[in-house]
């Protein structure tokens, strides 16, 4: 019985360790854009701009990979709009 409870309180720590190195390195993800053919880092910037245009746009906020190929499109569609040469997200090396 003892053996197999710090097999379970190894197994539970060594996730404890994990879930946060594994959440880190997927907070920052990628999008190709398919409609302007580009690449951007959806990562905390990212997140900014998409809740202005839940806001000005007056939906409820949803997680991005869960809207439909159209409510994307549009928000791809004002993100071009919103976007200068000072934006840090925006990745042009992949163009």
């Amino acid at each position: 019985m003892t053996s197999g409870y710090r097999g379970v309180s190894s197994l539970l720590l060594a996730i404890a360790f994990l879930v946060p190195a594994m959440t880190t390195a997927c907070a920052t993800r990628g999008y190709q854009d398919p409609y302007y053919n580009d690449y951007h880092r959806w990562d905390r910037h990212e997140t900014v701009y998409y809740r202005q245009w839940t806001n000005e746009n007056h939906r409820d906020y949803r997680d991005f990979r869960r809207l439909n190929h159209d409510k994307q499109k549009e928000y791809w569609t004002w993100r071009h709009g919103h976007h200068d040469d000072h934006d840090h997200d925006h990745d042009r090396d992949h163009h």
